[in-house]
């Protein structure tokens, strides 16, 4: 039954896709953002977005609610009418379409001999921050959740292989082995810490526990590496504001389970920043 529906997603996806490259960038966010606004809550659970909404703004009324998931579900149409244009935002100065806030940062990464470990969330739209860091001649590589779709999956994959980051890691076991190669060899890796894992420790997010990655603070065990966290917000439909911001070191005296519960603080802040252009339908409280 699940093949059967990933087909029929696939199939309506692609088609989308085709009618966005022929109608070009700016029509096809106004239709995408619209078609998501209407049609996502079909596909993801209304329950659960307002649960997790309610775990980090605890006094939220149901309008308040609304507002950020109808704002959730047009960035939602918007980013997925980028990939279609990924090369066009590859080929163009960052300059045209992205603020950059740090990019000394960025500078002072690239000539360092230290790897480092870039974090961030799923904002709108996530992709173009690993681009950018990789077009400032940072040497990068991406951990990614492969889609559930089988039939999507290898599109998604090439797009973000020629466009986005060549390097990009499968996250699981196999994943952290070539983690580790990379980050050895020079590499600096980048990932998203909010998304649920299947392997991890419970740490707070916005005072409830959720499964967290505890990737980063390993690294920073071992390695004694710098965090660099790293935030995008969508200024209008086609301007956004990238922000680099400045390293953060731990001590020796901090566990695996301070520095991570120290990321997800600062995770939270991103996204109270702007919390329409976090994506909420993740079951990330499980």
């Amino acid at each position: 039954m699940k093949l059967i529906k990933y087909f029929f997603q696939f199939l309506f996806i692609s088609l989308l896709l085709i009618i966005f490259k022929i109608i070009g960038l700016k029509l096809s966010r106004i239709i995408a953002s619209k078609l998501f606004s209407l049609f996502g809550p079909f596909f993801r659970s209304k329950r659960i977005i307002e649960k997790n909404i309610s775990f980090a703004f605890s006094n939220s009324d149901k309008k308040f609610k609304k507002i950020i998931i109808n704002n959730m579900w047009k960035s939602y149409g918007k980013i997925l009418a980028e990939y279609v244009f990924i090369k066009y935002f590859r080929k163009i100065g960052s300059e045209k379409f992205l603020e950059i806030k740090g990019q000394e940062i960025l500078e002072k990464i690239k000539f360092s001999k230290d790897p480092v470990i870039f974090i961030s969330g799923h904002f709108d739209n996530f992709e173009l921050m690993a681009m950018h860091i990789e077009k400032s001649g940072v040497d990068l590589a991406t951990i990614y959740r492969p889609l559930n779709n089988n039939f999507l999956n290898p599109i998604m994959e090439n797009i973000r292989k020629k466009y986005i980051c060549r390097k990009q890691i499968k996250k699981g076991f196999s994943g952290t082995k070539e983690i580790l190669k990379y980050f050895k060899s020079g590499t600096s890796i980048a990932l998203m810490i909010d998304q649920r894992v299947s392997q991890g420790i419970k740490s707070l997010l916005f005072q409830n526990e959720a499964l967290t990655t505890t990737i980063p603070a390993q690294f920073v065990k071992k390695f004694n590496c710098k965090i660099v966290p790293i935030y995008i917000e969508r200024k209008n439909n086609q301007n956004f504001i990238l922000e680099i911001m400045n390293p953060v070191s731990f001590d020796d005296s901090q566990t695996i389970e301070n520095i991570t519960l120290n990321l997800n603080q600062l995770l939270e802040k991103m996204i109270i920043r702007n919390p329409n252009q976090w994506i909420w339908s993740h079951n990330r409280w499980k």
